[in-house]
């Protein structure tokens, strides 16, 4: 009879232990999805924010050199009317 009920006691154990295990391996599974999904929402922050420093430093350049070649044909063609100019007189 004390064999049954040991059995029993170490059949109650693995079950008990079996669960417990479940249990934390589950909670193991949850925390790691939340790391992750942070980890994607910090990731994707970050990309965004290059993209968006970078969209801003090609507009900053691009108006840059808008204005030298704007400022440079204006005076080409200001010098080029001057020298017209020059020329009829």
């Amino acid at each position: 009879m004390l064999g049954n009920l040991g059995k029993l006691a170490a059949d109650g154990l693995a079950y008990r232990t079996e669960k417990a295990t479940e249990g934390a391996v589950h909670a193991v599974e949850e925390v790691v999805k939340e790391v992750v999904e942070h980890a994607k929402e910090v990731g994707e922050k970050a990309v965004a924010d290059a993209l968006k420093r970078a969209q801003e430093s090609g507009d900053k350049v691009v108006k840059e050199v808008t204005e030298k070649v704007t400022h440079t044909v204006t005076d080409a063609v200001t010098h080029a009317a001057e020298g017209l100019g020059r020329l009829g007189q």
